[in-house]
């Protein structure tokens, strides 16, 4: 590699994580009134369908392309030659309409707006400089980490989200030391402004490594793994499902939410609204957690975010997994915040197809002694969900199982899914595909 751009890379990276974490402090202070708003005037939930045709409305008038969100900040990864660039007004839309999603109710998280506002400012200055499109690549990929790393306090995770979304079963390592200056350089702002990350702790003590509780974990982490696919079905039905349905924006999301308010109501409950910070909180201290609670939060998130509100997917994974582990823990005989951390980091890593990252976060958000079982219960769960994910512009370098054919190696989970192959082991019916077989030797040879 050039040593010039080794500098001056390295330079572009510091203010890349800077400007990712000042975005993302200035985003986390306001969420966090947001959510204490709605937390205390709970008559905000029922103005949702309008703050939906709000959303709606802004995207079609003013976002355009910015729509894409974290799907087109990796579709100017994989092609950025192409003439439809991440905008810097991803920024202020992303970040306005997930606080009003969160402030009227709506299921969401925040990595997808931290993940959007850093790739549009990372864009921003390679288009200022006029940097080539390789160094775009690295740059949007510096984006990732600095605002995945600031918006969550881990660095390290960080450093390897930006390298391992882009594709499963393979990272672009000519990155390596530009994402960890920005993921670095991102926690190290939001610190400075003095934001404050939640802390969850494994109070009991982890389990001795034996055959039987490995099996046991192993059994849990099967079921991360099908939680995680359930979702990732789930919002993608949901989002298909309506577009065709009810073609008009506007009039979707407002329908959204009527259904997320219809739902609350069922529910009877609102833990399951906005990040549900204080039910992932009860996973970890003792408190008794509803059986069904992740496939409550489950739903009402796959809706939310199907029906198209803004906002991440990463937290209400979170929440899904820790209550999910809570719940198999008592069967299996586990410790339920033990269970919890696994379900915390394993359902996310399966849905969004990052798992080095998240045995990374595993080990920077609870203990490097539980490792191990970090490790177990992510690869396990990422096997277990198959080649689906919540990023569908995820290109497929690696497989995840034998019977994967090659010419399938390079589409992206978008086109498996429009191959209608519902489960990973019926991709082997398609093995013969011409069509895909010559679309991805042209993305090969592309990249």
């Amino acid at each position: 590699m050039d040593r010039r751009w080794i500098l001056s890379g390295s330079c572009l990276a510091v203010l890349v994580g800077l400007a990712s974490g000042l975005a993302s402090a200035l985003f986390l202070m306001v969420l966090s009134r947001a959510t204490d708003a709605q937390a205390h005037h709970p008559w905000l939930l029922y103005l949702l369908p309008v703050a939906g045709a709000l959303i709606a409305w802004s995207y079609q008038g003013y976002g355009k392309s910015a729509a894409g969100g974290n799907n087109l900040i990796l579709d100017q990864i994989h092609d950025a030659d192409q003439a439809n660039r991440v905008p810097f007004r991803m920024l202020p839309l992303v970040l306005i309409s997930t606080v009003i999603t969160h402030l009227f109710g709506g299921s969401a998280g925040r990595e997808g707006t931290a993940v959007q506002m850093g790739g549009a400012l990372a864009s921003s200055l390679a288009r200022l400089l006029k940097l080539s499109p390789h160094h775009l690549r690295i740059m949007l990929m510096c984006g990732i980490s600095g605002g995945f790393s600031s918006v969550f306090g881990t660095p390290l995770a960080g450093t390897i989200f930006g390298m391992e979304m882009l594709a499963v079963g393979g990272m672009r390592y000519d990155a390596l030391i530009p994402c960890l200056i920005a993921a670095v350089a991102g926690d190290l702002m939001v610190n400075r402004i003095g934001i404050h990350h939640g802390i969850y702790t494994i109070s009991s003590s982890i389990p001795e490594m034996t055959p039987g509780v490995i099996s046991l974990v192993v059994i849990a982490s099967i079921g991360f793994g099908l939680a995680s696919l359930l979702f990732a079905e789930a919002t993608s039905f949901i989002e298909h499902t309506s577009k065709r349905l009810v073609p008009n924006g506007i009039l979707r999301t407002t329908l959204g939410g009527v259904l997320v308010i219809a739902l609350t109501l069922v529910f009877g409950t609102r833990l399951y609204t906005g990040l549900s910070l204080p039910l992932l909180a009860d996973c970890f201290s003792g408190a008794n957690i509803p059986t069904f609670a992740f496939l409550l939060k489950l739903v009402l998130t796959s809706v939310t975010l199907g029906m198209g509100f803004k906002g991440g997917e990463v937290t209400p994974l979170f929440v899904i997994g820790a209550t999910l582990g809570v719940t198999l823990a008592g069967p299996l005989g586990l410790s339920p915040d033990f269970l919890a951390a696994l379900g915390f980091i394993a359902v996310f890593a399966a849905a969004a197809n990052t798992p080095l990252a998240c045995v990374a976060m595993g080990a920077e958000l609870f203990s490097t002694s539980g490792i191990i079982y970090f490790g177990i219960a992510v690869f396990v769960a990422y096997t277990i969900s198959g080649h689906r994910g919540i990023y569908h512009s995820q290109r497929i370098l690696s497989a995840k199982h034998v019977h994967m054919t090659s010419p399938l190696i390079g589409s992206t989970l978008h086109e498996l899914r429009g191959q209608r192959l519902p489960l990973p082991i019926r991709i082997q019916a398609l093995s013969g595909s011409k069509a895909i077989l010559a679309r991805s030797s042209k993305k090969r040879s592309a990249t």
